[in-house]
């Protein structure tokens, strides 16, 4: 007969009242008061972005300002990238998402124009710290293919797709009446079209003179005052870039034939010469081979030696699978610069802003699909310089993520002085070119780390104070394994496809520096960091044998006992009863047999030569059992002070102790439960499914699925499951894996990396069935472990002490405390074992558990212990001198006195749980219809909150321990799984993601870091004088042989050109007047601020409303007046008088 528990009735009625949106204290609990006095209030928080790093992501265009030396990035989503001196950078972002196609400085204005794919160009502002458009111009009836801003000029030349040049005042962003149509352009003869616009630029000696090249392979030179061609150049080839001389009297064409040709300006029956950089030469004197587009070319004059003839493209076509080259030609000599990426566009930059002068170019910026390269022109070889932008991230795929605000002081240094060795050599001695702008003054003086893990198993530390992003130091966690040598060599006992080295998460501990990182290969690696080199003549391995051997039955044997210290034989290893694990593999991999105690990766048995940094302390490996590879893990944790690892997965979880190189406690995920407590069950066996009556079950397979897809089907199927199902999964243990068609138990089997996904098929129809749809995917699925976290607390309700423990969390939402009996330190730490015990479950939230934290009666965070740092490779006296012991435990319980709260949080709710007594003292519903992706308990403004992000989009935080939402925004819904995987909150209000494979986001959502942010963030315009014009010289001037200038007002402006057709194009006014306002003033004072400017503006308007009818008063009497003298002027004359 089954006992009636009150518990289930009481916790049946509480759960029905936490979907409020505010925090639910449970019967005979304290009130808020009576536990902690908190601080946080709503007016502290506020979300914002304020800064990303990376490589702009599919860059499209690029542009650069000689004067300001600052370079500008579009790309195909239509984001702007601006970079200057090593920490000035700036994103913005038009509104539209189309491509950006071209760019335009107006340099030294503090300006930029942009043309987007949409057939819009909108003129940005520069001058302030977040940059925003001034105007916009939308082109109604006509694509824009080019466009053209001559220096200090306010007209800005826009080519189209039909062969048409208009004009833009960028003052106003008015068109001009002017316009130069195709077919006034070209000879009258011509039948075809000359097709779209691909280059327009003015004579640098004659600015009257427009040079217009066509894509058929037509150049016009086109006189502004005269309306006319001045002359026609006609090439077979179609046209992809134009470039001048700097004396005006010769031009330079690239072909889509690969080859370049020459004209004078006075001679355009034929080229003057024609190359094939690239081409072979035949004996015969025939015509080159031909070779692929040479896509663009500049042509950039000296006074002391030869041109630069700077090209991409261009190579020949029997270089199949060579990859993209810059060509340098300098006199005499041809330099082939291979790129690691296409190229997307490169630019030569030069000493003056003036096309007119000697350009005495001196490097090359050339933007790549992945990487911007930056060559000098003025050292032999052509060197690159080494940028100082964080550009790298991307290096190898970003695979997870870490933030760590308010680190050690000391961490920085010490990672930095370790990763400067790392750096390559050979790079340019000149300065980095790109250095305009001027850093922020930042008020964040704590320093900040990221860590970001990637699919090569490289590991990058950064460093991310004061909204900069400076890499430290990488470590290779590759080197620790054997590489296969070539594609037929590659391990048959991989788990995955591909990156068999890729890291899957990590735990780091800033005070003692530990490290350990997991990898999908089901391997975890123990680092040390020490500033010694070393050679490790082996690799200490350890290997694990986990497996989960479930029963059949639906309850657990009566009379079954506690868990007890060390587990049995089967589901457990003892380190003392079992052989020495520090042996190569023995296991058997023959054909006529399963795989057996096969790791998947090969650890290297040769010596391991460790530069200082993190050095390899040990090595886990989870192997093959029976054939079955082992499950990759999904939680992990580190303690220094306890000499611990913890890891655990699908089949349960094992406890390492990295000091003794011992395996402690390897056991299933069921094990951990008490057989008397009430949240106890049995999972069945998921190699014994049983169908259903009633429908034909299908079974799709898909094998050697990558694990980015793996987690997007996860995320898919919770969306599912939450959609699909509106229960809260705390059903009685019978009806978890009932078919409600059969009433037999119906299980679902998720392995990595084979995924079964089982339809039900009934009438020749595909019909959602409860249990056997997408719900019963994550229902039946094993459960796993998913969070751990380590504390010293109240192991049990009786315990009056503290203590070590260990809290596991698993994915269906139970959390189960761990004891934990460490021997003393020293020489018996390292002999005597250490003890384990599971003492229950703790208390049961709705979904996977997410994160675990420690209050104490003050509401302070009880940080884990942890051993401060010393190095391994020290000397036995500097060991001592910085080694100490954990710290002090905290004060004894009295009997009925809580004095610390855990908080619990999951996909779904969040607790609060005093201790020892184990009482739910607060409970809060995150969500019903999504579930939290990312949950962290964070300290802000002195105190600490919980911080969650949620799959619809929303961010919160709450506080603590009444659980009071604070913050509640709908940010950023989830588009990819990419921010799933990377989304990550920290200390002080501030949080990240990686917004797209090559780039991070930080965000903050604290009110007093987005009050500061304008102070905070670096300025790109700086006043700089433009360099004087260059000299015409006396006979020049003399003579007439200067540069001859244009008022182009005389000719595009509206009295001479009138007013261009309304309907080819709309003019919008942007915000930018009121960017700067608006990014200063946040808040209650924002809003006080943009309510004051609203009067201003309307009492500035009233204002002049007064001074207009003063005006016309005054214009009114004045009229009056001369009226009446004229009256009494001509009262008493003669009409013949008059």
């Amino acid at each position: 007969m089954k006992k009636f528990n009150i518990r289930k009735v009481l916790d049946g009625l509480t759960a029905a009242s936490s979907s409020s949106s505010s925090a639910t204290a449970q019967p005979g609990a304290p009130r808020e008061n009576d536990v902690v006095q908190e601080t946080l209030q709503t007016e502290q928080f506020q979300l914002c972005k304020t800064v990303r790093h990376g490589f702009p992501y599919q860059p499209s265009s690029m542009a650069f300002d000689p004067v300001q030396k600052i370079l500008a990035i579009g790309t195909q989503s239509g984001a702007l990238r601006l970079f200057g001196r090593a920490g000035v950078e700036c994103y913005c972002q038009h509104e539209s998402g189309a491509a950006v196609i071209q760019l335009q400085f107006l340099i030294n204005e503090g300006a930029l124009v942009s043309a987007l794919a949409d057939d819009s160009i909108h003129l940005w502002n520069l001058r302030q710290k977040i940059p925003a458009i001034l105007h916009s111009l939308k082109f109604n009836r006509e694509r824009i293919t080019y466009c053209h801003l001559p220096f200090q000029s306010k007209w800005l030349y826009i080519g189209t797709e039909r062969g048409n040049i208009h004009i833009v005042n960028v003052e106003s962003f008015t068109l001009s009446g002017y316009v130069i149509m195709w077919n006034k352009a070209i000879e009258l003869s011509t039948k075809t079209h000359p097709g779209p616009v691909v280059h327009i630029s003015d004579n640098p000696m004659d600015e009257g003179k427009l040079l217009i090249g066509f894509e058929c392979g037509v150049v016009v030179l086109w006189d502004l005052k005269s309306k006319k061609a001045d002359y026609r150049y006609n090439y077979d080839e179609a046209i992809h870039s134009v470039a001048w001389h700097h004396e005006g009297k010769q031009f330079v064409c690239s072909h889509s034939d690969g080859t370049l040709t020459t004209w004078n300006v006075r001679a355009p029956a034929k080229p003057a010469q024609i190359i094939t950089p690239h081409g072979k030469q035949p004996k015969d004197g025939k015509k080159p081979e031909p070779c692929k587009p040479i896509l663009k070319v500049e042509y950039k004059t000296t006074r002391a030696g030869d041109p630069f003839m700077v090209l991409s493209g261009g190579l020949s076509y029997d270089t199949v699978g060579r990859r993209a080259c810059l060509t340098v030609m300098h006199g005499k000599s041809t330099a082939v610069l291979e790129m690691d990426y296409p190229i997307v566009d490169f630019l030569t930059l030069c000493e003056t802003p003036y096309p007119n002068d000697y350009q005495e170019a001196y490097a090359v910026v050339v933007l790549l699909e992945k990487d911007l390269v930056v060559i000098d022109l003025g050292q032999i070889g052509y060197p690159i310089f080494e940028n100082p932008y964080p550009l790298g991230i991307h290096e190898s795929p970003v695979t997870c993520c870490e933030y760590f605000a308010d680190c050690p002081a000391e961490l920085i240094p010490a990672l930095y002085s370790i990763g400067s060795r790392q750096k390559r050599q050979g790079y340019s001695k000149k300065e980095w070119p790109i250095s305009g702008g001027n850093w922020g003054q930042g008020a964040q003086s704590y320093p900040e780390i990221i860590i970001t893990g990637h699919a090569d198993g490289s590991i990058k530390f950064w460093d991310a104070s004061a909204l900069m992003l400076q890499v430290l130091y990488k470590l290779k966690t590759a080197k620790v394994f054997e590489r296969a040598r070539g594609k037929d060599e590659k391990p048959s006992t991989d788990i995955v496809e591909e990156d068999p080295f890729a890291i899957q998460t990590l735990s780091w501990c800033p005070e003692s520096r530990m490290l350990c990182v997991a990898g999908v290969s089901a391997h975890v690696i123990v680092y040390r960091f020490s500033k010694q080199e070393i050679t490790t003549e082996v690799v200490e391995l350890l290997e694990v044998r986990m497996q989960s051997e479930f029963s059949d039955v639906d309850s657990p044997d009566p009379g079954g006992e506690q868990t007890p210290t060390l587990p049995t034989s089967g589901t457990s290893s003892s380190p003392q009863e079992s052989e020495p694990h520090f042996q190569p593999c023995t296991g058997s991999n023959s054909s006529d047999g399963p795989r057996d105690n096969i790791p998947c990766l090969q650890v290297r048995s040769s010596p391991l030569k460790q530069s200082p940094g993190y050095q390899v302390e040990l090595v886990i490996q989870l192997v093959w059992v029976s054939g079955e590879p082992p499950q990759q893990i999904t939680s992990l944790a580190i303690n220094s002070s306890y000499g611990l690892v913890v890891f655990g997965n699908s089949n349960g979880l094992a406890v390492v102790d990295y000091l003794q190189k011992t395996l402690l406690l390897n056991m299933g995920t069921s094990e951990l439960y008490s057989p008397s407590e009430p949240y106890q069950r049995q999972p069945r066996s998921p190699r014994k499914a049983r169908q259903p009556s009633g429908g034909e079950l299908h079974y799709t397979s898909y094998t050697n699925i990558s694990c980015f897809w793996l987690g997007l089907l996860q995320v898919l199927l919770r969306i599912c499951t939450t959609l699909c199902d509106s229960n809260d999964g705390s059903n009685a243990s019978e009806d978890r894996c009932k078919s409600p068609t059969s009433g037999k138990p119906l299980c679902f089997t998720a392995k990595k990396p084979n995924i079964f996904i089982i339809f039900k098929h009934t009438d020749n129809s595909f019909t959602r069935s409860r249990s056997s749809s997408v719900t019963s995917i994550d229902r039946e699925s094993r459960e796993a472990i998913s969070s751990f976290h380590f504390c010293e607390s109240y192991s049990r309700k009786t315990e009056s002490l503290v203590s070590p423990c260990l809290l596991v969390g698993t994915t269906q939402g139970f959390v189960i405390m761990v004891a934990l009996s460490l021997p003393p330190g020293g020489d018996q730490r390292l002999q005597q074992p250490v003890g384990i015990s599971s003492c229950g479950t703790l208390m049961r939230l709705k979904g996977g558990i997410l994160t675990m934290a420690l209050l104490d009666s003050t509401g302070t965070l009880l940080p884990p212990s942890y051993e401060p740092w010393h190095d391994p490779n020290a000397s036995d006296e500097e060991k001592e001198k910085s080694r100490r012991r954990r710290p002090a435990s905290s004060p004894s319980s009295q009997e009925g006195q809580d004095i610390q709260f855990a908080v619990l949080c999951s996909e779904k709710q969040a607790k609060v749980v005093a201790l020892p007594s184990q009482t739910c003292i607060y409970k809060h519903s995150i969500t019903e219809t999504s579930f939290v992706l990312r949950a962290d308990v964070v300290q802000i403004a002195g105190t600490n909150c919980i911080t969650c992000f949620c799959a619809n989009g929303h961010i919160m935080t709450l506080s603590l321990p009444s659980l009071r939402p604070l913050l509640d925004v709908n940010y950023l819904p989830l588009t990819d799984m990419r921010i799933a995987r990377t989304f990550c909150f920290s200390n002080m209000g501030q949080a990240l993601y990686l917004t797209s494979p090559t780039e991070i986001q930080r965000i903050t959502y604290s009110q007093e870091t987005c009050d500061n942010l304008q102070e905070m963030l670096s300025e790109l315009f700086t006043p700089v004088e433009t360099p004087e014009a260059p000299n015409r010289g006396f006979f020049k001037g003399l003579f007439g042989g200067g540069a001859q200038s244009l008022d182009r007002e005389d000719l595009f402006g509206e009295t001479a050109a009138g007013k261009a057709s309304r309907s080819l194009a709309q003019h919008i006014p942007g915000p930018g007047s009121m960017e700067g306002m608006k990014g200063a003033a946040s808040g209650v004072v924002g809003e006080l601020a943009r309510a004051r400017i609203a009067l201003d503006e309307r009492g500035q308007k009233l204002g002049e409303l007064e001074e207009r009818t003063a005006a016309m008063m005054a214009s009114a009497e004045s009229f009056s007046k001369h009226a009446h003298d004229m009256m009494l002027k001509y009262k008493d004359k003669k009409w013949y008088q008059l």
